[in-house]
């Protein structure tokens, strides 16, 4: 939750009585399908445990405690720190870059920085694979990963330098402490917790990554999972596996959201008054620093968009048959992105209204299962669907119904997080003066409400639309038959190296998500505390 969104709501609650009133007198029927929301989000987790139990104690432990598990978790360590050290070192020296300092030309760096989150992981694999065929293992999985991944950490660390009291660097320089020094001493401490919540994300993100690292022949949890389940039919390992992979990722979000909880207290405390930030005169520097970030957006940017040109103009030879054409897979693509994002939306308005406007314990709890589905990656989530439809709703296996549930639970805490974020700039007093004037629920809502969220609606509506099309191992899994993306047709090409024949549905999903992209950007840019 946003540090805006955290002191809005507590305004709110502490200042008017109708508040209060609000929360006595909870609405049954928003109750009720908020209940409903978070339980189906919580379907994948619990269905995985009980896939686990009823393997058995004795095959469990001897799936879990063996020493494929070992080598996989080491390899998860060993990646997550060498990547997040150098996302954190590049994410905040840009920020530093943009924020603190007079380089020419900021507006242009930071869109530049930030167009790589339009670029899928695995796409980004894929360019640098077929441009450099030897790239493999850590070094390469470290290098695509923290080419992909650094903007998650830029973009915290830049509110954050944004949101900063510049009075506190000001009084350290005037006692006579130097750039460094102030950096090290002020400005790192106020943006620590963003710095160490933009990190969390990082690491939540390469557990749920597949794509690249199968490209790179880095072994992972995810890849392992991936072969144990599709090519050894094996799902009892593929269960026990994801159970480690859960508990990395639980372990990871619940770390993230002690870092927001202590960011959002550091920022009320801080107050709300702000002055101009200290811009530092680079003059020569500033030639090195623009090289900096030539070489960074050259190559987070530079190197797959020249890659993704140079095999569109190569001939286009395979050795599989044309299954379906770019513009096929692309409406395929956009029609489910669609529905899941309606879907999302739909499954996070009831527990954003909730835990909004009639705050309590009930709609903390819902809230935060519904959240909980952000340590979960696409995999695991796909893959107890896939348990679930075989044992109990044999109908929804492989139906396109089963995979935009997939996705609407996958992507609905981006849904849930717009959804709040609008609220909490929505002022409540509207929604009483209509109900006052004897205007019944459910026309408030729809004249009232769902007009003031919809902004924030419509980014959540991008956010996941975006996040479905450039999805890839949950649409492996959920896939139905005789259906194909984008994302599918681009892998079945790219695993039979035929790289220019995959290239033009790599661009159909960059081009399809740059869109979005732009217009979360400028929702979340207004934004000043999201």
């Amino acid at each position: 939750m946003s540090t805006q969104t955290q002191s809005t709501t507590g305004d709110a609650a502490n200042a008017a009585p109708p508040v209060r009133a609000r929360r006595a007198h909870r609405p049954p029927l928003i109750s009720a399908l908020a209940a409903a929301a978070a339980a189906l989000a919580l379907l994948p987790l619990v269905f995985l445990c009980v896939q686990a139990a009823q393997t058995g104690w004795g095959p469990l432990s001897r799936l879990l405690f063996r020493s494929l598990t070992a080598h996989l978790l080491a390899n998860t360590v060993e990646l997550a720190l060498c990547v997040t050290a150098a996302c954190a070192v590049i994410g905040t020296a840009a920020a530093f870059a943009i924020e603190r300092t007079d380089l020419p030309l900021r507006r242009a760096w930071s869109a530049l920085i930030l167009l790589p989150l339009a670029i899928p992981d695995f796409i980004v694999g894929y360019t640098w694979s077929s441009l450099w065929p030897s790239l493999h293992g850590l070094g390469g999985a470290v290098l695509v990963m923290t080419l992909s991944l650094n903007p998650l950490v830029y973009l915290p660390v830049k509110a954050a330098l944004r949101a900063s009291d510049p009075g506190l660097e000001e009084a350290a320089r005037s006692l006579g402490l130097g750039p460094i020094a102030v950096f090290r001493k002020v400005t790192l401490h106020q943006i620590r917790p963003a710095l160490l919540g933009g990190c969390l994300m990082v690491c939540l993100a390469l557990l749920a990554e597949y794509g690249a690292f199968e490209i790179l022949r880095f072994q992972t949890f995810t890849t392992t999972i991936y072969t144990e389940f599709t090519l050894a039919f094996s799902s009892s390992a593929a269960s026990s596996l994801a159970l480690v992979l859960v508990l990395l990722g639980l372990g990871v979000l619940a770390a993230r959201h002690f870092a927001t909880e202590h960011r959002g207290r550091a920022a009320r405390a801080s107050g709300s008054a702000r002055r101009p930030p200290i811009r530092y005169r680079l003059g020569p520097r500033a030639i090195p620093v623009t090289a900096g970030c030539v070489l960074l957006t050259g190559l987070s940017l530079g190197v797959p968009i020249s890659t993704l040109v140079y095999w569109l103009t190569r001939p286009r030879v395979s050795t599989l048959p044309a299954i379906s054409t770019v513009p096929a897979a692309t409406e395929t693509t956009v029609l489910y992105a669609l529905l899941a994002a309606v879907g999302a939306t739909v499954l996070a308005l009831p527990i954003a209204l909730l835990a909004d406007r009639h705050p309590g314990w009930l709609s903390r709890i819902l809230e935060s299962v519904a959240l909980s589905v952000q340590g979960l990656p696409g995999l695991v989530i796909a893959l107890a669907l896939v348990f679930f439809s075989v044992k109990f709703a044999f109908a929804l296996y492989q139906t396109p119904l089963l995979m935009v549930l997939g996705y609407s639970i996958l992507f609905c805490p981006l849904a849930i997080v717009c959804a709040r974020a609008s609220l909490a700039h929505a002022p409540a007093r509207l929604e009483e003066a209509a109900r006052s004037l004897g205007k019944r629920p459910i026309v408030v809502l729809a004249k009232v409400t769902l007009p003031l969220m919809a902004p924030g609606l419509a980014a959540g509506l991008c956010l996941v639309f975006l996040s479905v099309v450039t999805e890839l191992t949950a649409t492996l899994i959920l896939l139905p038959t005789g259906v194909e993306t984008l994302a599918t047709q681009f892998w079945a090409y790219q695993n039979d190296q035929s790289y220019a024949a995959a290239a033009p549905y790599a661009a159909a999903i960059v081009a399809i998500a740059l869109v979005p992209s732009y217009l979360i950007g400028r929702w979340f840019d207004k934004q000043r505390g999201a």
